[in-house]
């Protein structure tokens, strides 16, 4: 299986989705422990969650799961939210701070740095190329991450989550009036809570790419997963919820859009 599912579109927006994929190869998936084999920590459904909400988006999505190697992560190992719970490149459990592996079975660093080559650097490979591809037609392209997460996860953050995370790295990834432009979607969304730069500012992604000033953008939207979907297995995809969150994507999208022809 090909690490990266990449659709190509003529919009100025390229959508990432670092977490949806399940794909496990078997050696690895033989070395889970049965915690580990529940795949918990996926952004489950968010493919379908955005699906059709911009025509035109080019859509980059990881097909291999988090817990063989997290595609938003530094790829050095380097810890984006020093001296908060978090999970690592390789993750070694769960995000309730769960062994994933049996025991003498987590990747040593040679295990981790093939991991690296064969499944994180081609999918950001691929990220790189499409906005290079599109930088050729646009004076501003916008790299939006996509992620959800269960509202409660006590090991990594206190209470629940608000409803809609938005993540600049501080205003650092993106002009601040694309920034504002989501948040203030966010904040008018009659029904759900919002913060900007909460526990989540952005992952390895958002910071990576996202350098204003040569014209690419990139915000992260966490997701709390309650907004659209059940969280317990199996995971079952809320349809009416859905249909509801997805007008609020659907106008940050267009909005987002939007910013780059302004």
């Amino acid at each position: 299986m090909k690490p990266a599912h990449i659709i190509r579109g003529d919009s100025p927006v390229i959508l990432a989705m670092p977490h949806t994929g399940t794909y496990v190869p078997e050696d690895i998936y033989a070395a889970l422990n049965a915690n580990g084999r529940k795949l918990t920590d996926t952004d489950w459904h968010v493919d379908r969650l955005y699906r059709g909400l911009l025509s035109g988006t080019t859509i980059v999505r990881a097909n291999f799961h988090r817990y063989v190697i997290d595609a938003n992560r530094d790829p050095s190992g380097v810890s984006l939210y020093p001296g908060q719970n978090t999970t690592g490149l390789c993750p070694l459990t769960d995000f309730d701070n769960q062994e994933i592996y049996k025991k003498n079975c987590a990747p040593d660093e040679d295990e981790i740095e093939r991991r690296r080559l064969y499944f994180h650097a081609p999918y950001h490979r691929a990220i790189a190329d499409e906005i290079t591809r599109l930088r050729k037609w646009y004076k501003n392209v916008v790299l939006y991450d996509c992620h959800s997460i269960r509202s409660k996860v006590p090991y990594l953050f206190d209470g629940a989550l608000p409803d809609f995370n938005i993540g600049t790295n501080e205003g650092v990834t993106c002009d601040m009036k694309l920034e504002k432009r989501v948040s203030d979607i966010c904040t008018h969304a009659k029904g759900f809570t919002s913060v900007t730069n909460g526990r989540f500012k952005g992952g390895w992604t958002t910071r990576h790419y996202g350098n204003p000033e040569s014209g690419v953008h990139a915000i992260q939207m966490e997701l709390a997963q309650r907004t659209y979907l059940d969280e317990k297995p199996p995971w079952m995809y809320q349809l009416d919820n859905a249909r509801v969150i997805r007008r609020v994507l659907r106008k940050i999208l267009h909005s987002v859009e939007g910013f780059t022809k302004s």
